[in-house]
């Protein structure tokens, strides 16, 4: 979204995104959000919510999510339409990649 508001077509995208019946946000809250990015997840949420679905995964608890937000006005705002209204699934347990790593390693003996 960065990149389209700097060449303009930002609102293009916005609509196309717009139009989709799921948006899926992987790995939310990998860094903090700055300025222009917080007010374009607002948007984002904005014009989706109660209109259509979002998934988002985050490895990120959910009770983390204000401080990557920043901004507690705007993180409320977000929150708010996020939260209330959503199915949460929190899995526990060690990460699948590693996992498999850890397979990969002892069927091809890697360990020594």
């Amino acid at each position: 979204m960065k990149i389209a508001k700097a060449d303009g077509s930002y609102l293009k995208e916005l609509s196309k995104m717009e139009k989709q019946h799921l948006l899926l946000i992987d790995d939310f809250g990998i860094q903090p959000l700055d300025a222009q990015s917080r007010s374009a997840l607002m948007e984002i949420i904005e014009d989706r919510h109660g209109k259509s679905s979002v998934i988002i995964t985050s490895q990120v608890p959910v009770s983390g999510w204000h401080e990557i937000i920043g901004e507690q006005t705007i993180a409320d705002a977000i929150l708010d339409r996020i939260v209330h209204d959503a199915h949460r699934v929190e899995m526990k347990g060690e990460s699948l990649r590693k996992k498999r790593h850890v397979e990969t390693d002892e069927k091809f003996d890697l360990k020594n």
